[in-house]
């Protein structure tokens, strides 16, 4: 099944927005084997918008289009689709009320008059509810094919899409008779430490030897993915196909793969500090706290993170680690002694056996010809064992602090390893 998105808002146009939801609508949707051929972008203009899904239901007949149902007038999305579909918008009073009880739930009061209009659905319309937000989702069949309305929050749109508008698409586009239900299948590889050139180097010939399987190279600021999809065939044949092709990889990738899916460096560190029972602290400069964030951004973290300091003057340096200041008159905040003083102090600090410090350049400012903008130095202490490394990070400030965290915790992760 080939169908089209249409997102709608003038703030993705502007790029004030990113359009998370046309990714996770193609990603949710090639699980069931629909196939998304074509995506366009409109702005908060009716003719825009009839103009687009008509092209789309011309095309491929079944499209999704999110954005433009809220309650405020730059919301047009549902008046210009039925007014294509030539659907008349009726009032829903079972909808209507729902809205009502919902807002006094929440305590927000009376329901606004201007929400009254997301009760309007065109005739002929399905509703499909919506239970984190007011405006639920429609979906309309004419002469021209169905098409999907969905909201534009992103929370909000995948949750009616995988309750509600994947099992009708499963219903409306059965496999034949006989046949086992096609889908397109992916599994990534996260991997850091490693560059996307560097990685392309290592596969090697082996990507030759992947048989229908595709191989994506996904670059990004905390390290490459990779991305492995098996298109269009039955389930079973799609698993096994791609768990034989990882298997092939992972050992050209040694152990700069660190995860699969959606998997965050971070959770796998603390997992590992869990399993072996050791806690860890961390000492920031130039990232600013952005390691202790990550880690604390995973549920759980509080059992094996012991704190964190952000170090970032000199003076803090020398107060709170324990950094002498000749160390760091002679060789400067960004050295290997002074990172390395940094750890040793943060684990005296919090009474660890593992510890992690950076201290680096992110720019814009602040380089030398000897230390230029995105030079850092990382060091991980694990028992007695220090080790200490200096990087350099291309990229404007945040790219830098980012990589620089991603670094750190590799390195403990590595260690840990070890």
């Amino acid at each position: 099944m080939d169908l089209e998105v249409v997102t709608v808002g003038t703030e993705l146009l502007l790029g004030f927005t990113l359009d998370s939801n046309a990714a996770d609508i193609a990603r949710v949707l090639s699980g069931v084997g629909a196939r998304v051929v074509r995506r366009t972008t409109v702005g908060d203009d009716a003719a825009s918008i009839r103009s687009s899904v008509s092209e789309a239901l011309a095309r491929s007949g079944f499209v999704i289009v999110t954005g433009g149902l809220g309650p405020t007038r730059d919301d047009i999305t549902k008046r210009a689709v039925a007014e294509l579909f030539g659907a008349p918008l009726d009032l829903d009073e079972a909808y209507l009320e729902l809205l009502r009880q919902r807002f006094a739930k929440l305590s927000r009061g009376p329901m606004p008059e201007s929400n009254r209009t997301q009760a309007e659905v065109p005739r002929g319309a399905e509703v499909l509810p919506n239970p984190r937000g007011t405006a639920p989702g429609l979906w309309l069949t004419g002469e021209s094919g169905v098409a999907v309305l969905l909201p534009g929050i992103p929370d909000e749109m995948r949750r009616i899409l995988e309750r509600e508008v994947i099992p009708r698409i499963e219903r409306y586009d059965p496999p034949a008779q006989g046949s086992d239900p096609v889908v397109t299948l992916s599994r990534t590889l996260r991997t850091t430490g490693v560059s996307e050139s560097g990685l392309a180097d290592r596969i090697g010939d082996l990507e030759r030897q992947l048989g229908p399987v595709t191989l994506a190279y996904l670059p990004g600021v905390e390290g490459p993915d990779l991305r492995l999809t098996a298109w269009q065939m039955p389930a079973k044949q799609a698993e096994a196909e791609l768990a034989k092709d990882v298997d092939l990889l992972l050992p050209a990738l040694g152990r700069n793969v660190y995860g699969e899916g959606n998997v965050q460096l971070a959770a796998v560190l603390l997992d590992e500090l869990r399993r072996k029972g050791l806690k860890l602290a961390v000492a920031e400069s130039c990232t600013g706290g952005l390691v202790g964030a990550k880690l604390t951004a995973v549920a759980g973290s509080s059992d094996v993170f012991a704190g964190g300091i952000v170090c970032y003057s000199n003076e803090s340096k020398i107060r709170d680690l324990g950094v002498s200041a000749e160390t760091l008159e002679q060789h400067g905040a960004v050295s290997r002694e002074v990172v390395r003083a940094m750890v040793e102090g943060v684990c005296r600090r919090f009474g660890t056996g593992v510890g992690l410090a950076i201290t680096g350049i992110a720019g814009p400012g602040g380089g030398t010809e000897e230390k230029p903008r995105g030079t850092v130095w990382v060091a991980a202490k694990l028992g007695e064992a220090v080790e200490s490394h200096k990087r350099w990070f291309p990229g404007e400030r945040e790219e830098v602090r980012h990589r620089a965290a991603q670094a750190g915790m590799d390195l403990v992760r590595q260690m840990l390893a070890e």
